[in-house]
């Protein structure tokens, strides 16, 4: 990512954390990780996820077992072993769950070639930006949010799933865009493939977090 697409991200992933009464901290983020999913929404709430799972732990392994099928032995030996992050163990399973795949295939895959980032991962086991499976990998997202008791903003693209939320679009990075048209994955404007609506809120303010059994704020 350039620097100044650098920036901007952790620039608003730093403003999301503040919105959610969450201190961002530097080893919340590994050194250089980019998630590079080919959505700008989609890599900073995984930017989030990485916040929450290392804050909270437990409700994080469990989701993971409990709605997206994964062994619990994997995932400890993913986080502790292996050194994953919360948000790629996170997005691993999600993608398995879309297939109707264990998330072991989905992490042999990744370990198999990850160079271009899980946007390239995702493509190359069939779910490309503007796709029905990819809306309903983001589309996951929110479920997991309300069970932790967390708040997220939700981007356009979700508006029709979850019409009364709070919204934030969240332009995709231009490498991931220039990367998706040459491989001839055109989508509709608003959508993941193509251009993202400048930056903007609306819905009001951000209801703060529920608590959700004690977990909800990170």
């Amino acid at each position: 990512m350039p620097h100044p697409l650098k920036r901007k991200f952790f620039a608003l992933t730093a403003s999301l954390a503040a919105l959610l009464g969450t201190p961002l901290h530097a080893q919340d983020l590994a050194q250089g990780w980019q998630p590079r999913s080919g959505d700008g929404w989609v890599d900073v709430w995984l930017g989030d996820i990485n916040r929450y799972g290392a804050r909270y732990r437990e409700p994080f392994v469990d989701e993971m077992v409990r709605y997206y099928g994964a062994p619990r032995e994997l995932v400890g030996e993913l986080l502790d072993r292996r050194r994953w992050t919360p948000g790629d163990v996170y997005y691993a399973c999600a993608i398995a769950q879309v297939l109707g795949r264990p998330c072991r295939y989905v992490v042999d895959e990744w370990d198999r070639d990850h160079a271009e980032g899980w946007g390239a991962v995702a493509q190359r086991l069939g779910i490309k930006p503007g796709s029905a499976d990819f809306h309903k990998l983001k589309r996951g997202f929110v479920p997991t949010y309300d069970r932790w008791g967390r708040p997220i903003l939700i981007d356009s693209e979700l508006r029709r799933d979850y019409p009364n939320r709070p919204f934030r679009d969240v332009e995709t990075p231009a490498p991931a865009k220039a990367r998706d048209a040459k491989a001839g994955d055109k989508g509709k404007p608003g959508k993941a493939a193509g251009k993202a609506a400048p930056a903007k809120a609306q819905g009001g303010k951000h209801p703060p977090a529920q608590g959700g059994k004690g977990q909800g704020k990170g």
